[in-house]
């Protein structure tokens, strides 16, 4: 084969990526190269200003480790303007409405009327177009996300800021007492009554003491995900002929109503539901009374684990298991959190070099930067595993550089610390691949109806404090049969479902 001096450059490119790598390439980054990462010197460098929100205090500065080490692997100079998180709403309001915009902006509310604005007026690149000459960007942001994120036209204004659409907050049980019981973990909602009734009934913490229950949930937070899971819809809005139909009124919501009230009323659930806040919702859990709490599989070593471990020596981190599905279904993350869009006023060369700087970013062995820091600087290696040092990766806030571009390529996480969190970790992939086959995605996210924006607020307030009193026996069923019958004949609310079905049409294309 003759090497030209193309093919040339490129193998020593390669060559470059590999020695910037700790440990080799890991099972993540197979991903395609970026054209963006090449040997230019500084005054060729694309020079970008971004405005993101921070956490921090302060944030990281203009020389920070971590941000020279990402501008090296993307051959890019970054005018990064830090937001704390506290205001960033008001100051982003601020800049959309004066239209001078960074290069790249954090967009933490893509649907809210400012950027819509912005969008209608030609303000904001389409950046649809552009998409399939920049691979990681279509690899590295969950699929679901372009998808949620496009307009009412059906295009993409924005780069979807990743998250795990498969991290969503459902049923977790104590995998211990369903053991104990001789229970299999439930797969339907009748299951899932035989097992929180055992959980009530049957001493399953063997104190001899009728002092637990099945399932503690704040009153929102239990109704909400009972009704997605009787109904099959993620979100307010089912897909139903060429339109949508409002999914709290459907049939199998008002049966979620009564299955709650069965529950209530044979104390399976905390007597003070209407009252619980967060932090209660998870005392009953640690505090070894509750089997079952509705949150994500991550929270258990951090939130659940430590206070209930003093109380149950035995308990082990995965006693904290994530039922797969119930009835069939499971929700669907949104798989982002915010946009990032770059204004017209930037030119095409300069939006074709900023879609560069985020899919070079998406590669794996740049996100490791932010993830684990710089190897003698913030970790070490030893026997092919990064040993990381999170004080120091907090002192030059690695984390901080997730608000711009946000990995969530799984070989980035860091290995589990011991045995217990190695179990945990593979049971929790084992629950996450049989999810992403049954997932539901919310179809209503970023769907806009101007008879729905003034509808919904009071309807959805109404709803809830009425399911509140079905469940707690204060109002009967038919009270919920009332609204639904009112509701639907109300000419604003037929607007509004008449107006969500056409803007689902065509964000869709059809």
């Amino acid at each position: 084969m003759r090497v030209t001096p193309r093919l040339f450059f490129q193998i020593f490119i390669c060559t470059v990526l590999v020695s910037l790598s700790a440990c080799g390439r890991s099972a993540g980054s197979s991903r395609e190269e970026s054209g963006g990462q090449n040997s230019k010197g500084p005054s060729e460098r694309a020079e970008i200003s971004i405005m993101t929100i921070t956490p921090s205090t302060p944030p990281a500065s203009d020389d920070n480790v971590i941000k020279r080490e990402i501008e090296k692997l993307t051959d890019s100079k970054l005018d990064i303007q830090w937001i704390s998180n506290n205001v960033y709403d008001d100051k982003l309001n601020i800049t959309l409405v004066s239209g001078e915009l960074p290069d790249l902006t954090y967009i933490s509310d893509p649907f809210g009327p400012s950027f819509r604005n912005l969008v209608k007026q030609g303000a904001i690149w389409d950046i649809t177009p552009y998409l399939k000459d920049y691979p990681n960007l279509q690899n590295g942001v969950p699929e679901v996300a372009w998808e949620l994120t496009k307009m009412e036209d059906g295009k993409n204004y924005g780069i979807p800021r990743g998250r795990d659409a498969n991290d969503v907050s459902f049923l977790i049980l104590r995998k211990d007492w369903l053991d104990k019981l001789g229970l299999q973990p439930p797969k339907t909602t009748k299951e899932l009554y035989v097992a929180l009734k055992a959980f009530t009934g049957k001493d399953p913490d063997g104190n001899g003491k009728a002092d637990t229950f099945g399932l503690s949930a704040g009153i929102d937070t239990l109704t909400g995900t009972f009704r997605e899971i009787f109904t099959g819809v993620t979100g307010s809005w089912k897909e139903e002929g060429d339109g949508l139909t409002y999914a709290p009124f459907l049939p199998e919501a008002r049966e979620s109503l009564a299955y709650l009230a069965k529950l209530y009323s044979e104390k399976l659930l905390p007597e003070d539901l209407l009252t619980l806040k967060t932090t209660q919702v998870r005392d009953y859990y640690i505090g070894n009374r509750a089997g079952g709490v509705i949150d994500k599989t991550g929270t258990g070593p951090k939130v659940y684990s430590p206070g209930l471990k003093k109380l149950v020596p035995s308990y082990k981190e995965a006693d904290f298991y994530p039922l797969t599905a119930l009835n069939g279904f499971v929700p669907k993350g949104t798989g982002f959190n915010g946009i990032l869009a770059i204004p017209k006023t930037v030119p095409e060369d300069k939006l074709k070099q900023i879609l560069k700087l985020v899919d070079t970013w998406l590669i794996p062995d740049v996100s490791a930067v932010q993830r684990f820091g710089i190897e003698g600087v913030h970790y070490r290696v030893e026997n092919g595993v990064k040993i990381v040092d999170p004080d120091k990766l907090l002192k030059d806030n690695a984390s901080d550089f997730n608000q711009i571009v946000n990995s969530i390529d799984p070989a980035l996480n860091p290995p589990p610390a011991n045995p217990e969190l190695k179990e945990l970790e593979e049971l929790r992939s084992q629950v996450d691949a049989q999810r992403s086959k049954e997932n539901v995605p919310d179809i209503g996210v970023g769907l806009y109806s101007p008879a729905a924006e003034k509808l919904l607020p009071d309807l959805e307030k109404r709803i809830s404090d009425l399911t509140a009193k079905i469940v707690i026996g204060q109002e009967p069923l038919s009270a919920w049969d009332d609204l639904v019958a009112k509701t639907k004949s109300d000419p604003q609310f037929i607007q509004s479902t008449e107006e969500m079905s056409d803007a689902y049409r065509k964000r869709g294309g059809h």
